[in-house]
């Protein structure tokens, strides 16, 4: 399994890791994250019952030898002290907390329902931190216009394409460099292979076919190593997410929106915003084209626009009159 990291982990943890790439198709990213989040967990657990010297660093303790045996004793007692920790000591977020908590009724799920090692789960009864809602940051219509606008260089073909299609389509970035020429159907259409390699069709529009016919013409066709990719870095090679994420920061830079919070995933939500406000796109097509698994995360784009609903009757000159 590709990962980017080196897993120090006892077999029980490993096979629930195959389990969630293999089987339900996470990708090495998330695999990862699975890990970090179970690692940190059962160094708390092994420190607070004082499996370890007091004087160990919390980074360098070993969970190699984590077994069955010692994951029975796990109670949601400990796992409520380990929320806290997370709070109180590693000052986490609601967000972070609720991911790490995710990995823990992952694992627990797992070894209850799938490979039947342990028989009660101690995270069934388990509350998921409250998050925030938060509204997602975007780009207004004409700071899209003006970071399309903005590009250059020797390879403005091709960055000029990336910035498109983000924005036309609110695909991911992971989506975005696994793009190959041979997804690009005659019908107008793109292929995208999402979270868990779920496929779903988008519909290319005039900006985006007018973008990539212009970047295909210059488009590197000898010494690649990988022909069938359609964007190729200055390396012959499929382009890397460091490397989009850091074409769209620089012109991000060039109209003046550097540290302000954007990236590209705000991208993603530029078009989905775009496509709400402008398009009168129903929330479920909406769904669709961005690839949600859920509805309720793709009803933020209508909370959306109630907010700009609410500032727009406020800043009417006659809000503040009074008789």
């Amino acid at each position: 399994m590709k990962t980017t990291i080196i897993y120090e982990a006892p077999q029980v943890l490993l096979d629930f890791l195959g389990y969630m790439q293999t089987v339900k198709g996470k990708s090495p990213k998330t695999v990862d994250e699975y890990y970090t989040d179970l690692r940190t967990f059962f160094r708390y657990f092994k420190y607070s019952k004082k499996l370890v010297p007091e004087s160990a660093a919390f980074e360098e303790i070993s969970i190699k030898d984590v077994n069955i045996e010692l994951i029975e004793k796990i109670t949601l007692t400990d796992i409520y002290e380990y929320l806290n920790y997370l709070l109180v000591e590693r000052k986490n977020n609601a967000a972070t907390r609720a991911r790490k908590i995710s990995s823990l009724k992952s694992f627990f799920n797992y070894l209850v329902n799938k490979v039947g090692l342990l028989k009660n789960d101690p995270t069934k009864d388990l509350d998921m931190p409250k998050r925030k809602a938060s509204l997602p940051k975007f780009l207004t219509l004409e700071q899209s216009i003006s970071l399309l606008n903005c590009v250059k260089g020797p390879y403005k073909e091709r960055d000029y394409c990336i910035l498109t299609l983000f924005l036309n389509c609110g695909m991911r970035l992971s989506e975005l460099v696994g793009i190959n020429l041979s997804d690009i159907r005659s019908d107008n259409t793109l292929k995208l292979t999402g979270k868990g390699n779920k496929e779903r069709i988008v519909y290319l529009n005039k900006a985006c076919l007018l973008a990539l016919e212009k970047y295909k013409k210059v488009r590197p066709k000898s010494n690649l190593k990988d022909r069938n990719a359609l964007f190729i870095s200055r390396l012959n090679k499929r382009i890397s997410p460091k490397t989009v994420q850091f074409i769209v920061k620089k012109y991000l830079e060039d109209i003046g929106l550097d540290n302000q919070g954007y990236s590209v995933h705000k991208l993603r939500h530029t078009a989905a915003t775009l496509m709400y406000q402008y398009g009168e796109v129903d929330i479920r097509v909406l769904k669709d084209i961005l690839g949600h698994t859920n509805l309720g995360t793709t009803e933020i784009y209508t909370h959306l626009s109630n907010k700009q609903i609410q500032k727009a009757i406020s800043s009417n000159p006659l809000s503040n009159i009074k008789r």
